[in-house]
Order: structure tokens, then sequence, then C-alpha cells
């Protein structure tokens, strides 16, 4: 795809691109002349392990398309064309920025989930529901209790991760708002609450409650992006986690905000996502809460 180099910086602040291939102009004569001639390619090394497969297979494909142009391919030669390579926003692709913050997500996602279901699940297993139920409170309060006490406690543990731990002990620049991260977390951690009520309608002990929620965690954890990109999943598999969990929109909004230090501007859309699945996720826990806790 073509693109203005006026709008390359948007382009990869946006997440649009992984790679971007600036050539210059008159390339194409300098090439021919035997002169020296420049490429440029701009990586979104926040996309590390992505980024770094890619810049060896882009090397790759330069030269032979270089040497097959040039002399006609079959010859082993050097073209003289350098290939510069621009790492934005991990300049020196240092891992312990990415896995520092992706590691924050993960933990929240899966302390959330796990956190939200098993609060439900110690109230059946001590058969506490019926002292709720001649409380003077409906279903929905009861969900909204469980979903909103444990999402603010995961909320409070990340903040004081991410500023103590990841900031200040591991030296991890932070490029945007952390006020602007928490709002969105904290609308995340409500429909990642929610899914793990819904798992544990599902379940009657902690032990299904564990055996249901660990596959869960094992495919929000590698199909959402911070594992494996998501350029590197088939089309349809992409797709499918987007349009079935939050996951993948998180790990996009964390690395927008914490890693280009994107703005509400860029990232608005991402917390109406968290707003729309949260909702859904919340009305359908609360049918099964009625129907396989409250009459089960």
């Amino acid at each position: 795809m073509k693109i203005a180099p006026r709008d390359v910086d948007a382009a990869l602040n946006e997440g649009r691109f992984v790679f971007v291939l600036d050539i210059p102009p008159n390339f194409e004569r300098d090439v021919r002349s035997n002169r020296a001639a420049e490429l440029q390619v701009e990586i979104d090394a926040t996309a590390m392990a992505f980024a770094g497969n890619g810049v060896v297979a882009l090397q790759n494909v330069i030269a032979n398309e270089i040497s097959e142009f040039r002399y006609g391919g079959g010859i082993e030669a050097t073209a003289p064309v350098r290939l510069v390579m621009r790492n934005a926003f991990n300049p020196n692709l240092n891992s312990v920025w990415f896995g520092a913050l992706m590691q924050v997500m993960n933990n929240v996602t899966m302390l959330t989930l796990i956190l939200s279901g098993a609060a439900l699940i110690r109230e059946r297993e001590r058969g506490t529901v019926e002292h709720l139920l001649v409380m003077p409170v409906g279903a929905g309060q009861i969900v909204l209790a469980k979903i909103l006490a444990n999402g603010l406690i995961i909320v409070a543990a990340a903040t004081l991760s991410l500023i103590f731990v990841v900031q200040m002990l591991l030296g991890v620049p932070i490029q945007g708002s952390i006020g602007l991260f928490l709002l969105g977390t904290t609308i995340y951690t409500l429909s990642i609450a929610s899914m793990g009520i819904l798992v544990a309608t599902f379940s009657t002990s902690m032990a299904q409650f564990g055996l249901l929620a660990i596959p869960v965690l094992i495919v929000l954890n590698l199909l959402s992006g911070s594992a494996t990109p998501l350029e590197s999943m088939p089309v349809w598999l992409r797709y499918t986690m987007q349009a079935l969990t939050t996951t993948p929109h998180f790990v996009s909004f964390t690395q927008a905000v914490l890693f280009r230090g994107g703005g509400f501007p860029l990232v608005w859309q991402y917390l109406l996502i968290f707003l729309a699945f949260g909702g859904a996720y919340f009305f359908v826990s609360l049918a099964r809460f009625r129907s396989a806790v409250l009459k089960g």
C-alpha cells in the first residue's frame, strides 16, 4: 500500500503498519548508474518479535530484487544500496520495555477473570447465595457488586505495578498518559470480570471453574496479540478474536497509549469497544446467573 511521506508517522502511531519502506527519488537511476543509494525502513518496534523476523525477511527480499533488477539474477553481487532501519517507539529494541508492559496487561486479564469468577463460586460452595437472595437486592446488583469489587482491585494493583515496578524499578519509559491508560483499563476489567462471572455460571465448584478458566486464559493470552502479533495469524482467526473478545483491542489500546504516546483522539474507539463488549458480557452473564445459579 502506498502512502504519502507526511502520513508515515500518523500511520505508525495508529498501528496501521508495522513496516514502511521509504524509496527516495531517483533511486532507480542511482542503482542503474551503480551510484550509492539509500532505502529507509520505518519499523513499529512495539511488535518486537514480528518486527525482528520481518526485518531479516525484508532485507533479503530487497537485496534479491535489486540483484535481479541490476544484474539479472543468478550471480552473487552487492548492489550499491544501503538499507537504513529506524525502529520507532523502541529504538534499542529493548525487550524489557515490551515484556514488562505486556505482562501487566496479561496479568490484568488473568487476575480479573479468575477473581471475579472465584468470588461467585465461593458463594455457591459455601451456600451463601441463599443468604443473598433473602436480602433486598436483585440479581443485577449481586453480579455488578462482584464485577466492581474485583475489577477495581485489579486496577489499583495495575496502577501500583505500572508506577513502582515498570516505571521506577525497571526504568521503562511511559510515553503516554497513565490516567488515560487506567481509564481504559477500568472499562476493560469490567468486561473481563463479566466474562469471569459467565464462566463461573457453568461451574458448580472451584475445581470445575479452574478447568474451564485455564483454556479460556490460554486462548486469550496466545491469540490476543501480546504473545504473537495478530498480523502473523490467519485472517479468519484474527477477525474471530476481535469479534468475540476485547483482549486484542486492549493490546492495541495499551500499545497506542503507553508505547506511542497516543491521546484520547487516537484511542476513543477502543473505549467504545470496551463498553460495548462489557455491556454484552454483563447481560449474558446476568441471564446465566439467574437461570443457572438462582434457579439451580
